[in-house]
């Protein structure tokens, strides 16, 4: 069935069928169409920046919010340095919330004890209910 065009019949056939070569071009062709605009479609967004300056309270929290103390006598309110009086302040805030958050309170082993103390009684004058101590492994003694 092979066209001959004045060769002998033992000689191999030099031409190349480039119609598999064609459809696979084709199809790759149609491809890039398809996806080229999926990959060059952006959707614009404001995202916020983040201003160092920026002194907004970390959020609290209304399942639970950890108050961490370091050996150095900083109090942290969910990771955030606090003063005694922003604290008494987010205490209030978490106690008239319903329901009430969780307050965890982790000090440092190495923290004075004085800062726990005043820790401890700030929380006492907010009328804290839901408070639990975090991280008593650190201080077993063996």
């Amino acid at each position: 069935m092979a066209m001959s065009a004045g060769h002998a019949e033992d000689e191999p056939m030099m031409d190349i069928n480039t119609t598999p070569l064609i459809d696979v071009m084709l199809v790759l062709l149609i491809m890039f169409i398809i996806t080229i605009p999926i990959q060059t479609h952006a959707v614009k967004l404001d995202l916020p920046v983040d201003d160092p300056t920026n002194t907004t309270p970390p959020p609290i929290d209304p399942v639970k919010n950890k108050v961490t103390i370091d050996p150095a006598g900083t109090v942290y309110w969910n990771g955030a340095p606090v003063d005694a009086v922003t604290l008494r302040q987010y205490l209030d805030i978490t106690t008239t919330m319903t329901p009430t958050p969780e307050l965890h309170l982790q000090p440092d082993p190495n923290a004075r004890y004085e800062v726990v103390d005043e820790v401890l009684a700030i929380t006492k004058r907010a009328n804290v209910t839901a408070m639990g101590f975090v991280g008593n492994e650190a201080y077993a003694r063996f």
